[in-house]
């Protein structure tokens, strides 16, 4: 009866001790921000009287995103609460995640798809409208990613709103096997996360290799750019 009592505490004491493998706080080390110049005008010169139709083409840049591409770095180690560790593993990450949102508190144990309501509350807090091109619902408008895990909690494949970033400038073609897809999630609290999915040492939209590419919305008429927090999954 003894053996048995303090069988059933031992494993007690294993089910209570265990800790689910959260996204931790990512270290950023490299932080360089580029963009566009705008294109010099264009000209037409013709003579007084005549009469010109012109076919006018222009790329705007958008003020209602911004990016962040680059490559993750980490190690597998065993660690206790006073970040001590007694092992780790030297080894690469071959998949996980990044996540971004504007709050830096997540509850990652409730963390699921983005829901409408959401979606909608988020785009007006950026002044972002329903009928804008480039609009937060106009953008996360599909429903096509691979699934993967966040901590314990499984998102599966295709349930979430979800957009793939492009490779050589050019679209993906829209399935599960899309590289850099961008996966849109929530807490319970209703905070948006943007949840880029990792492909290591991958072509981007540039040619160059890297790990990750996200797109997260910002409000073009804010006094001051919005500050992003970012958490990274390994596995």
């Amino acid at each position: 009866m003894r053996r048995i009592l303090l069988a059933i505490l031992f494993a007690w004491f294993i089910m209570a001790s265990h800790v689910a493998a959260d996204p931790v706080g990512a270290g950023i080390t490299s932080n360089v921000t580029e963009t566009v110049d705008p294109a010099e005008a264009g000209s037409s010169t013709t003579a007084g009287g005549s009469f010109t139709t012109l076919v006018l083409n222009a790329t705007t840049q958008t003020p209602n995103w911004k990016a962040y591409v680059g490559n993750v770095t980490g190690t597998f180690a065993l660690r206790d609460a006073d970040n001590e560790t007694i092992y780790d593993w030297n080894k690469a990450a071959s998949s996980g995640e990044v996540f971004a949102s504007r709050v830096n508190a997540i509850n990652w144990s409730l963390i699921k798809c983005a829901n409408g309501t959401t979606i909608t509350a988020e785009h007006n807090a950026l002044n972002h409208t329903i009928t804008q091109v480039d609009g937060v619902n106009n953008t996360f408008n599909d429903t096509v990613h691979r699934g993967f895990w966040v901590g314990t909690v499984e998102i599966a494949n295709s349930t979430c709103p979800a957009i793939a970033t492009y490779v050589n400038s050019q679209a993906q073609t829209r399935d599960e096997n899309a590289d850099f897809q961008e996966v849109m999630l929530q807490d319970n609290t209703a905070t948006i996360v943007y949840t880029g999915l990792l492909d290591m040492d991958t072509a981007g939209y540039d040619n160059r290799l890297f790990d990750f590419q996200i797109i997260v919305p910002e409000d073009q008429y804010a006094s001051s750019p919005h500050t992003y927090y970012f958490w990274l999954e390994l596995s």
